[in-house]
């Protein structure tokens, strides 16, 4: 089922009501982009260059540092444009999720979710992306699995998405359970909805 926008915007918070919090951490942003062909919803993601420094290779969601006197959903906006080529214009925030830290690198994320209008050819930063990953928000659903990753020399069991090959875990992995769980919120608010005739 997919949620109505004015069901999605309910579970979700609001925007402009998202400031960073006062902490030592770094205040970033993404964007939790999704677009939708016919029945399908898909949901943007990132796998970021070898050669960076922080989080070499993972898959994230388009995003970075807040540079003020920027919103953190401008930061959003901002960093999906220069990393993906993905037009400010062609973006509808309805919510955001609550923010995520960083276990290593002291960062605070704030996500924001976007509906994409028709896609671009996306143009990807040569320096930041290696590539854009679009899967099935439903496939995404199905290849979650709580898997041992060794990092830094110690086996961990954390939540994750497998799709296609490509391992999603960490702040993006608790990003996506997050975005999940109120999508999940919202097609039940439109389904009972649909179902009483209120829609």
């Amino acid at each position: 089922m997919i949620p109505s926008s004015q069901d999605l915007e309910s579970v979700l918070l609001d925007p402009a009501s998202v400031v960073p919090v006062a902490t030592d951490a770094v205040a970033a942003a993404v964007l939790v982009g999704i677009y939708q062909r016919g029945d399908d919803l898909y949901l943007v993601l990132t796998k970021r260059q070898q050669s960076l420094q922080q989080h070499p290779g993972e898959i994230s969601f388009p995003g970075g540092r807040r540079e003020p006197p920027e919103t953190l959903a401008q930061t959003a906006l901002r960093e999906a444009e220069e990393e993906i080529g993905l037009p400010r214009s062609d973006v509808k925030l309805v919510g955001a999720l609550p923010p995520v830290d960083t276990q290593a690198t002291g960062y605070t994320i704030y996500p924001f979710v976007g509906l994409i209008g028709d896609t671009p050819p996306w143009r990807l930063s040569p320096t930041e992306v290696e590539r854009v990953i679009a899967p099935l928000l439903d496939d995404v659903r199905r290849g979650y699995g709580v898997r041992k990753l060794k990092l830094r020399g110690l086996t961990l069991a954390t939540e994750t998405y497998l799709v296609d090959g490509d391992l999603i875990w960490g702040a993006t992995a608790r990003i996506v359970t997050a975005l999940l769980a109120r999508w999940r919120r919202a097609s039940r608010k439109t389904e009972s909805r649909l179902r009483s005739g209120a829609v």
